[in-house]
């Protein structure tokens, strides 16, 4: 289908972003977005709309690249200080560019107060501000700790958007949501009664220590419940030598290659160590099997399954289960009691040179850019290993070195041909909701699971079906401009014609009618619809911080201009219009 064929083509193209099509769709694309041919959508709406689908160009396949710079020499950099932009003053859309890095999405509000307060006062503001109501105690406020839910999910999305869009701590539910893209573990994995509660649990640890030490949040993970099922190492018993059963091995693999170390050993700037022209492993399979002897023995709390209450508690040792002998990995040996061998493996693996520029790239690409340079992770990685104090892990001096950071605030970027990133699905949707002060009067917050790649955004958060994410962070689509300029783009990994319809058909839904009583508030742009060029300029600055092209916020505009402002609910169906059009547009879908 050549109308698809419409490249992101980030090398060549001056602002790094995909390329608007503004056609008439053919009789075959207009059957792919049937459902938006409704009559408050005039067909330049529906031109504008299907060119969205020229996303679909860069999907499918596989691939992979290193994040921060290409292979070296052995020799690591000397880390740098975080090179911070100060502006004189916050304009509107650099503040709402900026709460599009740093919260679930942009309000009207929200860029008031980064104007007031700048860039690391609102940072500041954001890092004292307390946790806002745990999942935890929302499920069981709410009534979900009865029997009837005991074997099902019940309650665990509303939570999650209920957090996501009305929370006030926003900076601690994006770097939260940040953390669990990086320690995944999936509710559809956790083989456990209560699953609502223990994945609520799990997404909880990572929540509360979203502003503390990332040794912590192993130490959280590494007795969470849910992790403990995800990646089957709960209940792991040490080596049988009668039967040659062995312990199990998931998470002692995951722990290193996904959440800490990487498979390849790294310079602080993220770029790869070689040896001989070839690139060096961080570690081996014996490193694995050593390590996996160490997790061995732990178990649930309690043996009560009538209520959730055990799988909130940390998983405790049983030492009969536990693997006493020595365990070698890493250079390190263990032996003894159970709980102390795992402080001493998960000590060991914190100090490695590799977990500062692994995290660190891996962090700056969730909130920030998918390409950082390599003097970018250098400078969060040098934070990461000293927050200026002596102290390493601390994830509020990560997260200022981020946020703060020349490439992520510099206007210079807009220009840039390997800046910005695709905006995660999820993240769409909660622009959206927290643009237009979606709320759910009744709590029931009925999104739901929104991971269906046909019907829906093709990812909840909490839903990741393996380990690895919906995306893996070296993900670089095949045969498109992208990889061919060694770049990597992880959101295409589930970036294709079809999960692009669905997003656009959904959001259609979603925009004009809610989700039973989770609806919008459109009171405050319903204003403005009477002047369609203030229309798409209120809407371009909270959704996309200003970032559309002059075509697409022309095409826009003649597409609202083209529902009469005598017409009858004309108001609702200009602002409508703008705001599915805004959201369906390649410039909102690359932030930059």
């Amino acid at each position: 289908m050549e109308w698809l064929c419409t490249l992101c083509d980030i090398a060549a193209s001056g602002r790094g972003t995909i390329m608007l099509n503004t056609t008439m769709p053919t009789a075959r694309e207009s059957e792919l977005i049937e459902p938006l041919t409704s009559a408050a959508l005039s067909p330049g709406t529906l031109a504008l709309a299907s060119s969205a689908l020229a996303l679909a160009a860069c999907g499918g396949g596989g691939g992979g690249s290193t994040v921060g710079g290409g292979a070296s020499g052995g020799v690591t950099p000397a880390p740098t200080a975080p090179v911070v932009v100060v502006p004189a003053a916050v304009t509107s859309a650099q503040a709402s560019r900026f709460l599009a890095q740093s919260t679930m999405g942009a309000t009207a509000t929200g860029i008031q107060t980064v104007i007031a307060r700048g860039f690391s006062g609102w940072v500041d503001d954001q890092l004292a501000m307390p946790r806002a109501t745990s999942h935890w105690d929302w499920l069981g406020t709410n009534g979900y700790n009865v029997a009837a839910n005991i074997n099902n999910e019940a309650g665990f999305d509303a939570s999650m958007w209920r957090q996501l869009i009305s929370a006030e701590d926003q900076l601690r539910q994006r770097v939260g949501m940040a953390l669990l893209d990086l320690l995944v573990v999936g509710i559809g994995g956790v083989n456990l009664n209560w699953r609502q509660f223990a994945m609520a649990a799990y997404v909880d640890v990572l929540l509360d220590g979203a502003f503390g030490n990332y040794r912590q949040l192993m130490e959280g993970i590494t007795y969470n419940a849910a992790m403990g099922s995800f990646l089957t190492f709960l209940n792991n018993r040490k080596a049988n030598a009668t039967t040659g059963a062995v312990p199990d091995e998931n998470y002692a693999r995951e722990l290193m290659q996904l959440f800490t170390l990487g498979l390849q050993q790294l310079n602080m700037d993220g770029s790869v160590k070689t040896g001989g022209g070839a690139a060096l492993e961080t570690y081996t399979p014996a490193d694995v099997s050593g390590l996996a002897r160490v997790f061995t023995g732990l178990n649930l709390a309690s043996a009560t399954s009538t209520t959730p209450d055990r799988y909130r508690l940390p998983m405790i040792m049983n030492a009969g289960q536990h693997e006493t002998g020595a365990a070698t990995f890493l250079g390190t040996s263990v032996s003894g009691e159970g709980n102390a061998a795992i402080k001493v493996a998960l000590d060991t693996i914190f100090a490695h040179p590799n977990v500062p520029p692994f995290v660190s790239a891996q962090l700056i690409q969730r909130l920030v850019t998918s390409n950082p340079s390599p003097g970018y992770v250098g400078r969060v990685a040098a934070a990461f290993a000293d927050n200026g104090a002596g102290v390493r892990g601390d994830m509020k001096a990560v997260i200022r070195a981020i946020l703060l950071d020349t490439e992520a605030r510099s206007d210079a970027a807009l220009m840039s041909a390997t800046a910005g990133k695709l905006r995660e699905p999820v993240m769409r949707l909660t622009g959206w909701a927290r643009a237009f002060g979606v709320t759910s009067p009744s709590s029931a917050w009925a999104i739901g699971d929104t991971s269906s790649t046909t019907t829906r955004l093709g990812q909840t958060m909490g839903r990741s079906p393996t380990v690895f994410n919906f995306f893996r962070p070296g993900y670089s689509p095949p045969a498109s401009a992208i990889s061919a300029a060694g770049l990597v783009a992880p959101e295409f990994q589930i970036t294709n014609e079809q999960t692009v319809v669905a997003y656009v058909n959904y959001m259609y839904a979603l925009v004009l009618n809610g989700a039973g009583d989770t609806k919008a508030d459109y009171t405050g742009i319903l204003a403005k619809a009477g002047d369609s060029q203030a229309l798409v300029d209120e809407v371009n600055l909270v959704l996309a911080a200003n970032q559309l092209s002059s075509a697409t916020i022309t095409a826009i505009k003649a597409a609202v201009d083209s529902i009469a402002v005598t017409a009858t609910n004309a108001s609702q169906n200009r602002a409508q219009a703008a705001i599915l059009l805004t959201l369906a547009s390649p410039d909102f879908l690359t932030v930059k």
